[in-house]
């Protein structure tokens, strides 16, 4: 008689595992799925599939928040977002008449949302979040006509789903797309990609990592630069003309006497010390910020220490791409396709070093590196598959940190920093990934066929 392991690895004539060691109800239901998996793939592969996704996907969101849309209130940082337009309407503006935490260009999304009134503030800002996430699959798939793209955009909207809800309450939801369509559209239209890096990075800074390597090494910079100048310039003089000159890089400045934020990966030892109980350690709220942040020996010199560990890693990993660029000029072997993905595994390197070595760590974070590593399944999705793989992680543990342990994190509990513990390892070990990538890419020894080689991401990992 067959054993049940023997069972279990037997095949049948199909081809198809044997489902024999199952219960038999089970068994149906199994090969039921199995049937429909190739079926099911193909649809999603189509527009009207891709098309199905999104709007399931967007559809469950507004089931959430329509309790909240009906009672006219808002959630996550909505109510921020909201007061703030309700103020500029009475003539009292965030950059033009205060110091602001966001960069101006930030202040379209936010004033567009109560374009309805304050009542529609929550729904206004769905509407414009399904645009721009919209706008982010035709950017991904070339209007979805580049099939090649539709594994990313299905990406992008698991990313939406695993950060839920904070991938719609937050303005990285509209940097995000933004810098999907820069990064998609860098090499075939230049001036434009700099023109929608520039407007991203005047809603939330990190974009500013991905027009620093696009320069660093793009053969077309100078278009580049001339179309996140054009940007720049307009934003800036319209912020000038109306009086907030001395306010307008106040979000530079504005935060940086803060202390170490509880979810930030250089606060763990911190967060761990009040688990422990140790003495002189805690997690205590700022009522100012509205955040959580904290406390103990060495950790106001911490946050000093990656204040300058912040500009010094931009430095290096500027150089390291840099010299890959170099070597590749010198070995004749630069084409567009190569300095496509080095800007990508830059883009990487960069943003993540914004994450790593930061005072703040804010769970939408990980929307900056997601555009990235979604225009990179379409670039090289062989290359890019395992970082998509270890970021979704990255993203689940994310939002099981905030909001889902959120309240027990505070309070100490140790399986919820173990949560957070895990998310930050994989964290850093992505970064570790990315300029080990940078560092190969320069490698003397380097071959045509490893251009940029991208490790598994495992590997950086386990060595953090």
């Amino acid at each position: 008689m067959t054993s049940a392991p023997a069972a279990r690895r037997a095949s049948d004539a199909s081809g198809t595992t044997s489902l024999t060691w199952l219960p038999p109800a089970w068994g149906r239901v199994t090969r039921r799925a199995q049937a429909l998996r190739v079926p099911i793939g193909r649809f999603a592969m189509t527009p009207r599939g891709l098309l199905t996704g999104f709007a399931v996907v967007h559809g469950l969101y507004l089931l959430v928040l329509l309790p909240t849309i009906l009672a006219g209130q808002t959630q996550g940082d909505l109510p921020l977002y909201r007061l703030w337009a309700e103020q500029a309407k009475l003539g009292y503006w965030p950059v033009i008449d205060m110091p602001w935490v966001y960069p101006a260009g930030a202040l379209a999304p936010i004033m567009a949302a109560i374009a309805a009134g304050p009542y529609n503030y929550q729904l206004g800002w769905f509407v414009l979040m399904v645009a721009a996430n919209l706008f982010a699959i035709l950017a991904l798939t070339g209007g979805l006509r580049r099939r090649s793209g539709y594994r990313a955009a299905w990406y992008w909207l698991a990313v939406q789903v695993l950060l839920a809800p904070v991938s719609m309450l937050r303005l990285e939801g509209f940097a995000a797309p933004l810098a999907i369509a820069g990064l998609v559209l860098l090499l075939r239209r230049p001036a434009i990609a700099g023109a929608l890096i520039a407007a991203a990075t005047w809603i939330k800074v990190w974009p500013a990592a991905i027009a620093a390597a696009a320069v660093t090494v793009a053969s077309q910079r100078l278009r580049i630069i001339v179309g996140g100048v054009a940007v720049s310039v307009v934003i800036a003089l319209t912020v000038v003309v109306f009086g907030g000159g001395a306010n307008l890089f106040s979000f530079a400045t504005i935060q940086g006497d803060r202390s170490l934020q509880l979810e930030a990966p250089v606060a763990t030892p911190w967060v761990w010390a009040t688990v422990l109980g140790l003495p002189g350690s805690e997690i205590r709220q700022n009522y100012v910020l509205a955040t959580r942040e904290v406390a103990g020996p060495g950790a106001h010199l911490a946050g000093d220490v990656v204040g300058l560990l912040m500009p010094i890693s931009f430095a290096i990993i500027v150089l390291l791409l840099w010299r890959a660029r170099r070597l590749a000029v010198r070995q004749g072997r630069l084409t567009s396709a190569l300095e496509q993905r080095l800007i990508l595994v830059a883009s990487f390197a960069l943003t993540a070093a914004l994450i790593v070595f930061n005072k703040v760590g804010s769970p939408q974070y990980m929307l900056w590196l997601a555009p990235i590593v979604a225009v990179g399944l379409v670039v090289d999705p062989r290359a890019w598959r395992r970082a998509a793989g270890w970021l979704a992680g990255v993203c689940f543990a994310t939002t099981l940190v905030f909001p889902v342990l959120y309240m027990p994190l505070i309070d100490g509990d140790p399986f919820a920093a173990g949560v957070l513990l895990a998310r930050n390892v994989m964290v850093v070990g992505l970064f570790v990934w990315s300029v080990v990538v940078l560092w190969r890419a320069g490698s003397e020894t380097v071959r045509e066929r490893d251009a940029a080689p991208l490790p598994a991401p495992a590997v950086a990992i386990a060595g953090v």
